[in-house]
């Protein structure tokens, strides 16, 4: 299948590794910052192909996960309201909040409903006058365009029994949210493909030049990964620090601006809470004034709930790349996806959901594990062609 099977050929991407290998002088750290290359890198085991000194950290990029755990459970608060129809993405349904998740909920009566398209709601709501809908709405740029129509659709059909209880983030703000830090270690960045097919990434090139850190807007297959992370070492091996399109086959510098102009109209950067992180200024999207009647957080009296994070969860550390998930002692003990402590155990785009399904908690690792990888035997490796 085009840009399929031409991307997981396992001899191209040793040629890739080799040039890597080549051209390495020193240590590097390089943080991949969508959470659909993490489970890409860690399933194909490209961690351990690429040289020993150049480390992958994870990102903030796993929409769920970032979501707080206050906004969490604002969503539980509303779901076990009377008369109302709570419709959700399914990745959402298993997050816990600090009392169960959405299906305990629904199990326990509530009119909880996984949708495959936010428009799914208009339906709903039409079908069931009598109820208030309401449309959990989080991730990133990514997914604002569509969430951005339910609300514009709602408001002009005059649907006025669906609401949207937000939850948006960008990446850049997270981005030099990371880079400020003062434990960080991020010296380049593989940039979120998905994200830069909506928005264009013209936006990344004021952080690549103030904090002088190589950004190269990556895609998701083993061979995107592998070159992606070449082209950045090459900037840090001489010295440079630009944004670069490795994703050239999907987006452009502009992005899709019909989406960019809807998301404007709908939605307004303020400041946002991650889960783990904290408060970023400006850094999430929010219902502009004009579609407050379609604000569910408003609407439902549910925004000054405010929850403190578990102690023993370390998924702040390992969304801004300060730790991995099997430095948690919790990692596949008390914490696992049949018994999740937080959102990136369980989520579809989760660091630890990638670590523990395909089996970083489990033993020997290193040498073994590369030498089976390289012959494109290891369970690891089954994303590459040979």
């Amino acid at each position: 299948m085009k840009y399929l099977d031409e991307y997981r050929d396992s001899e191209v991407a040793k040629k890739v590794v080799g040039e890597m290998r080549r051209i390495q002088t020193r240590p590097w750290v390089l943080m991949e910052v969508c959470g659909g290359q993490t489970h890409s890198i860690v399933k194909n085991g490209i961690d351990h192909l690429i040289p020993e000194g150049v480390e992958l950290v994870h990102g903030p990029g796993c929409p769920v996960c970032v979501t707080p755990l206050e906004m969490i459970d604002k969503a539980h608060a509303i779901a076990r309201s009377q008369n109302v129809i709570f419709c959700s993405f399914g990745d959402m349904l298993r997050v816990p909040g600090s009392d169960g998740d959405l299906f305990t909920i629904k199990s326990l009566g509530g009119d909880v409903r996984i949708v495959y398209s936010p428009l799914d709601c208009l339906k709903i709501a039409r079908a069931n006058p009598a109820k208030q809908v309401v449309f959990f709405a989080i991730g990133f740029e990514t997914t604002a365009p569509a969430n951005a129509m339910l609300a514009w659709r709602a408001r002009e059909e005059q649907v006025n029994n669906l609401s949207l209880l937000v939850s948006h983030v960008l990446v850049p703000p997270a981005l030099e949210a990371i880079l400020q830090s003062p434990d960080n270690r991020v010296q380049g960045f593989l940039g979120p493909g998905h994200v830069c097919a909506v928005m264009g990434y013209s936006e990344y090139d004021p952080i690549s030049a103030r904090y002088h850190v190589p950004i190269v807007v990556t895609g998701f297959e083993p061979l995107d990964i592998l070159q992606g992370t070449l082209m950045t070492i090459q900037q840090l091996e001489l010295g440079r620090a630009v944004v670069e399109n490795q994703y050239s086959r999907v987006l452009n510098r502009e992005g899709n601006l019909p989406a960019q102009k809807l998301v404007n109209q709908v939605f307004a950067v303020r400041d946002r809470k991650w889960r783990g992180i904290g408060t970023i200024p400006m850094s999430g999207y929010h219902l502009r004034d004009e579609f407050a009647s379609h604000d569910a957080e408003k609407l439902f009296d549910v925004a000054e709930i405010a929850t403190l994070e578990p102690e023993i969860c370390i998924s702040g550390q390992i969304l801004r790349g300060i730790k991995k998930p099997h430095d948690c002692p919790a990692f596949g003990t008390l914490c696992s996806p049949q018994h999740p402590l937080g959102a990136t155990m369980v989520s579809a785009e989760g660091a630890c959901a990638a670590y523990y399904a395909y089996g970083r908690h489990l033993k020997p690792q290193g040498a073994d594990a590369l030498h089976q990888i390289l012959a494109g035997t290891a369970p690891l490796a089954n994303g590459l062609r040979t």
